[in-house]
């Protein structure tokens, strides 16, 4: 049995839904229950029931400190050398992405998955189209972001999910591969185009400003992941291209600009009457 962490998430609900889709047997394991869900709270090791598990495809739990992440990967891959997990996919972050700053924990559980003992395969998922749409930020005028005319080989979601179901249905031929799952580069000025509209950039001092003082529920370790983020793309880090996605899915990737507007757009405030 194939079972898929994170399952009520973004990602992991796209992997699910991709391996069904194929015809293969899947479950999925979240902390909140739901229909045919296993029950997996990687904040508590005794939830950690893998029995019957031959495949896990271990979506990264971020959205926390890199200790708790570490520690919540750790969890769960202990719990798989002890009920008997066969082969463990884990979706990690692009290569080229090193420098930013949630970089070190998708690092650290790399290792571990490498020493655990268990056949692997790392997927080096690249950032998210719908996550570069998402940062631009609207204004009266256009959009403005701090990312300046830096390009970013984007992805889109649902191609990432794809590629994990492709390489969970048949985990052997991927033994022991890391892959690097990036996308066609797309800039700011290009998303802002698409919508008509007119994009400018601000500085990465008023970014971070913005994230710490105008953006209301953000937890302490969000901005500075996000500020990273924007210098990565800004002085041209994360733009690099790989072969590796196009590969998998035995076709072109999706648009990302198509992507990237679509999510952008979903933000544009509503007219006022």
């Amino acid at each position: 049995m194939i079972l898929v962490t994170g399952a009520n998430g973004n990602l992991g609900s796209a992997t699910l839904a991709a391996l069904r889709a194929r015809g293969v047997v899947a479950t999925g394991g979240s902390r909140t229950s739901g229909e045919g869900m296993r029950r997996l709270d990687f904040d508590d090791p005794m939830s950690l029931d893998l029995a019957g598990v031959s495949t896990l495809v271990l979506i990264s739990a971020g959205y926390a400190e890199d200790d708790q992440v570490v520690e919540r990967h750790a969890a769960v891959l202990d719990a798989a050398v002890r009920d008997g997990v066969r082969h463990v996919v884990y979706t990690s972050l692009t290569g080229a992405g090193d420098h930013l700053g949630f970089a070190l924990a998708h690092r650290a559980t790399e290792r571990l998955l490498q020493a655990s003992g268990l056949p692997w395969t790392i997927l080096r998922n690249g950032l998210y189209a719908e996550l570069f749409g998402g940062l631009l930020m609207w204004t009266e005028s256009g959009m403005e972001s701090a990312f300046g005319d830096g390009a970013l080989a984007a992805v889109a979601r649902e191609d990432l999910a794809e590629a994990a179901a492709i390489v969970a249905a048949a985990p052997a031929r991927h033994s022991g591969r890391v892959y690097d799952l990036v996308g066609t580069p797309i800039t700011a000025d290009q998303v802002a185009e698409r919508l008509g509209v007119p994009h400018r950039t601000i500085s990465l001092g008023e970014y971070r400003r913005r994230l710490l003082d105008e953006t209301p529920g953000l937890l302490p370790f969000q901005p500075p992941m996000l500020a990273s983020i924007a210098t990565g793309i800004r002085q041209g880090f994360l733009g690099g291209t790989a072969p590796d996605l196009a590969d998998l899915l035995d076709r072109p990737a999706r648009d990302p600009l198509a992507t990237a507007a679509a999510a952008a757009s979903a933000m544009r405030p509503k007219a006022s009457v």
